[in-house]
């Protein structure tokens, strides 16, 4: 593998590492960065939207609520466990998964994580200008063009740039939704209690699923952020960093959502930002939907930054290349092209659009989660010989079938409890009342698959692969036994 010489990025730098691992004298992450950067992650009017799901199918504020808690705190298990391996590893999260699915195989598996960054952005986009065109009456169009340049400039200035904005607005947004909270616990905010309190089983799955979907689809990129933390940096530090920041904001905002849309009838996050906060004090409002502006944004450069780390790994796995600079910015650029067509090209109504892209989103990553979690803690242990990830000929080979099979058996297993309204719902589903368990039983299944698939797998048999890697990257002297594999390994390659 090679290895590009760099140094801590200075304040205007542009980051050297894409897909390539990153040497421990450049780790320079902190945990305590950790928290913060995930609580922004979910700060904005977006998780907000999410609030609204409950409600629009007749479920009240109470039941969106625990609806979303249990949602937020299912799905957050995944994502902080997956954050644990970027400290471990120093690698971008689908790297890794080509232990799994082989060097090309992951390529694969790559379709469905490519499709999360770029439906979330376009779904950013058109809850924006939606939002502020609503408000302002600014042009959508001027809006996507904006928002979309300052998201693409984030993703290509990269890792410390991303951590340092969100900081920022974090520090910004967190005082004003306590203001805006408060004012709601003491009736300051306007609204008004509605007669009926409604539930069914479909609205309540559903917003647990919502909820949970939003959460797990941050699992294919939480540890491209914590790969700067130092190697031996304590897991459980790391998992309850993630785990507490993202979960949090999410939990709060969920709620939010769910009192604007049952007590002022909102079906716009952004505009009920508006009109709750201006009911405050006037100008208020403005100050605190802009301020969820800039979060949203700020998270749009976080898919871009994550998506051309998609699409590296995916070229990577086809043809060797030279993860360099000028084609991270060409990557990134062409992404931005796309989402932005897209949001320009749509007219879908931003609720209806949100709910079917997290939950296909949904549907595509539980599997990819179950197989990459239970093979790194289960069974490999989180042992892997990170030189050969770099290499079709080294011990996980072009393609992983176990993790393919299993990853295909899940989602297979997940079609006939499909549930996307409007456009196709399956005969399990339509049994059991419309109830989403699809993802639950993609989860299961996986996991199950890849455990029987992989029991006669020898973790033993890899040790010697592991010790010539960690020599490789000067972490341990090279073991007599490690010399003769890594000699084999360097004619195959």
């Amino acid at each position: 593998m090679k290895q590009t010489a760099s140094s801590p990025l200075p304040l205007g730098g542009i980051e050297v590492r894409s897909i390539d691992y990153v040497p421990e004298n450049e780790r320079h992450g902190k945990v305590r960065d950790q928290g913060p950067f995930w609580f922004l992650g979910n700060f904005q009017f977006f998780t907000i939207a999410i609030g609204f799901i409950g409600p629009s199918m007749g479920l009240s504020l109470g039941y969106t609520a625990l609806g979303g808690i249990i949602g937020i705190l299912f799905g957050t298990l995944f994502m902080a466990f997956h954050a644990s391996q970027g400290a471990e590893m120093g690698l971008p999260q689908m790297i890794q998964s080509r232990a799994q699915f082989g060097y090309r195989g992951v390529a694969l598996v790559l379709i469905g994580t490519l499709f999360t960054f770029v439906g979330f952005n376009v779904v950013d986009v058109v809850l924006m200008a939606s939002g502020l065109h609503g408000i302002f009456g600014w042009s959508e169009v001027s809006i996507t063009v904006v928002t979309s340049l300052i998201g693409m400039l984030l993703a290509i200035y990269g890792h410390d740039w991303l951590h340092r904005v969100f900081k920022w607005i974090f520090y910004l947004s967190l005082p004003l939704y306590i203001i805006l909270t408060i004012a709601i616990l003491l009736g300051a905010a306007g609204g008004k209690v509605p007669t009926s309190n409604g539930f069914t089983w479909v609205a309540f799955a559903a917003q647990i699923a919502a909820s949970a979907s939003y959460n797990i689809t941050y699992a294919p990129y939480v540890s491209d952020y914590s790969r700067y933390l130092p190697r031996h940096t304590p897991a459980r530090s790391i998992i309850a960093a993630v785990f507490c920041g993202a979960a949090s904001s999410a939990i709060w905002l969920i709620i939010l959502g769910a009192w604007l849309a049952t007590r002022l009838g909102a079906s716009d996050g952004l505009v009920a930002l508006y009109t709750s906060g201006n009911a405050i004090f006037q100008g208020f409002g403005a100050l605190i939907a802009l301020s969820s502006i800039a979060a949203m944004v700020a998270t749009m450069g976080l898919n871009a930054y994550s998506g051309m780390l998609t699409v590296l790994t995916a070229l990577d796995s086809l043809r060797k290349l030279q993860p360099t600079r000028r084609l991270r910015v060409v990557v990134i650029v062409a992404l931005t092209l796309l989402w932005g067509g897209i949001a320009l090209a749509t007219s879908v109504n931003a609720i209806s659009m949100l709910f079917a892209a997290l939950t296909i989103m949904l549907y595509l990553l539980v599997p990819w989660t179950a197989v990459n979690l239970v093979d790194y803690f289960l069974v490999r242990r989180g042992r892997y010989a990170i030189t050969h990830l770099f290499t079709p000929n080294g011990i996980y080979g072009s393609w992983g079938w176990n993790g393919l099979i299993a990853y295909t058996i899940g989602f297979v297993a997940t079609i006939p409890f499909f549930v996307l309204p409007d456009v196709y719902t399956g005969p399990v589903a339509r049994l059991i009342g419309g109830v989403d368990i699809g993802w639950l039983v993609g989860l299961l299944v996986s996991a199950i698959s890849y455990a029987l698939l992989m029991r006669w797998q020898d973790a033993s048999r890899e040790e010697d692969a592991i010790q010539s890697s960690e020599w490789a990257l000067g972490h341990v002297p090279l073991s007599p036994a490690a010399v003769h594999h890594s000699e084999a390994v360097a004619v195959r390659t």
